[in-house]
């Protein structure tokens, strides 16, 4: 299946995209990047060289990925989500050299504006909720809210929010054993 990207996307050579992707208007994938299949990237989204995204991630309009970061399958970034790479910026200091690596995993949904501050990894499956800024590392499963996000329960593979604590069943089917500090699927 054939790569789609559209005339006024720019692609730099060397950049490896799988596929089915889709690169939409106004988007800049940098050399170094390294995308999956069935991707899509939506307008005005910006991908670092030292980036790593797999397969069927969907990243919303005006979202900038900067080296440092790794989305995992399945990964949804919404509109405007922002990731940092360098914990202490100044304009005046060059801190290439000190980018902290920031993981996603398989399955996350990330809000609308929410904020990914580098140096953190995100669980498995976890929902990160519009407008949050996470600034820790985040369990599989977990909701986060809030600025800094907290975690505010869990979230079942599907996207809908667990209740209850011990055995618990999603109205999917998905089964999972949740405690005050980790949520496992059975």
């Amino acid at each position: 299946m054939a790569v789609t990207i559209h005339p006024t996307a720019i692609v730099d050579e060397g950049a490896e995209i799988g596929d089915g992707s889709r690169v939409w208007h106004w988007t800049h994938i940098c050399a170094g990047a390294k995308i999956g299949t069935g991707c899509s990237f939506g307008q005005n989204v910006f991908v670092g060289n030292d980036v790593i995204i797999g397969n069927n991630v969907k990243v919303q309009n005006n979202v900038s990925v900067y080296d440092a970061v790794r989305l995992g399958d399945d990964v949804f970034c919404g509109p405007s989500v922002v990731f940092t790479n360098v914990y202490n910026p100044r304009s005046a200091i060059a801190r290439k050299s000190e980018y902290r690596e920031t993981v996603v995993g398989r399955g996350v949904s990330l809000g609308a504006n929410c904020t990914i501050v580098c140096g953190n990894s995100i669980g498995e499956n976890a929902f990160i909720g519009a407008g949050a800024v996470v600034n820790t590392h985040v369990p599989p499963h977990a909701l986060m809210l809030g600025v800094p996000a907290r975690r505010k329960g869990w979230m079942c593979r599907c996207g809908t929010q667990l209740k209850g604590t011990g055995s618990v069943r999603c109205e999917c089917g998905n089964r999972y054993e949740i405690s005050a500090e980790e949520c496992k699927p059975l």
